[in-house]
């Protein structure tokens, strides 16, 4: 069997900053109390009249992944996208991506695991390489959450937190077993699904109910009990890494670089303090972005290997807890 390889990244980010300032102007809130409960100073929101679509700015980011792989559109063999916001109810953003790149008419695969998305994503793609059925594979994470938030006081504890962006990776096939990814975990526990939910449309409240309901209906809101959740991310997050550094016999110390899911700073914080990680072991940048959900993560390792925080020969990884509840982490020898 083959290992898959990340041999291109890109990201992408919609031009318009939007601070804590500026939302403190629509709705009750400001800075300090965000800043204290998230860690976020800004976010991306893409602007009203622009092009940007999740698929749009899915496919700006693959468009520089694929470039700095040194491969070309047609040599990737699948798509696997990644998002909780696509363009359409359906279908899905990886056809969009199919079309927009004008690449051959290979597969297209979506993934709706929200926050964990991306890491679900890569572990799809990971598996269609070991078995050697593709050897290219595009993988994407990419949301669009600003136009389908509550920008009032009533929505103010989900709506502060959420940012618009996307990110990109090209998996290769790699013969040597000993780099590219070593293992993905992957979890689910669905009795908490309506923790971290948006209920509407669902079959029992359609387009019709929506609009009968008038703004009174809050169910196609994002709803999220906070604390309910945070308590169960750092518990599943530190779960999910000792799997994976069990699974390839490492320690805490072997660590090179540990990317976590944009979620909420102090989750972060938690978990770099129990690992006992110093700062150059953590990259975080939800204080720029905020939470982009299946974006996160890949935004962020993007990020980081541009600023040169990730060398040939680190131990990389990757995890995420989200709605669902789901939860995965990934190991890497990059």
């Amino acid at each position: 069997m083959y290992n898959s390889k990340i041999i291109g990244l890109g990201k992408y980010l919609p031009e318009n900053v939007v601070t804590n300032d500026d939302l403190s102007k629509i709705m009750e809130t400001n800075d300090a109390w965000i800043q204290e409960r998230t860690g976020i100073k800004e976010r991306r929101w893409i602007k009203d009249g622009t092009e940007d679509t999740s698929a749009v700015m899915g496919a700006k980011a693959a468009k520089i992944a694929i470039e700095r792989s040194g491969l070309a559109k047609d040599d990737i063999d699948f798509i696997v996208f990644a998002t909780l916001s696509p363009d359409y109810y359906f279908p899905g953003c990886g056809v969009q991506i199919q079309d927009m790149l004008d690449m051959p008419t290979i597969g297209a695969l979506d993934v709706r695991n929200q926050c964990s998305g991306f890491v679900y994503a890569i572990s799809v793609a990971d598996q269609f390489i070991k078995t050697g059925m593709y050897k290219n594979i595009l993988v994407i994470g990419a949301e669009y959450h600003s136009n389908g938030l509550d920008k009032t006081t009533r929505g103010r504890s989900v709506s502060v937190i959420f940012g618009d962006g996307a990110g990109a990776c090209v998996l290769s096939r790699e013969e040597d077993n000993n780099k590219g990814i070593l293992s993905t975990h992957l979890h689910s526990q669905g009795k908490y699904a309506d923790k971290l939910i948006v209920e509407s449309p669902s079959i029992g409240h359609w387009v019709p109910e929506l609009k009968e309901a008038g703004d009174d209906d809050t169910s196609y809101f994002p709803y999220m009990d906070g604390q309910f959740v945070f308590k169960n991310a750092v518990v599943r997050f530190s779960e999910v890494i000792m799997e994976g550094l069990a699974k390839n016999n490492m320690q805490k110390e072997d660590i090179d670089m540990l990317i976590p899911h944009q979620a909420n700073l102090r989750i972060a914080q938690f978990i770099q303090k129990k690992f006992g990680l110093n700062d150059d072991q953590v990259f975080n940048n939800i204080e720029k972005y905020g939470n982009t959900t299946a974006a996160s993560v890949i935004i962020a390792l993007t990020e980081a290997w541009e600023e040169g925080k990730i060398k040939e020969g680190d131990n990389v990884v990757l995890a995420a807890f989200g709605s669902g509840f789901t939860w995965a982490s990934a190991i890497i020898k990059w």
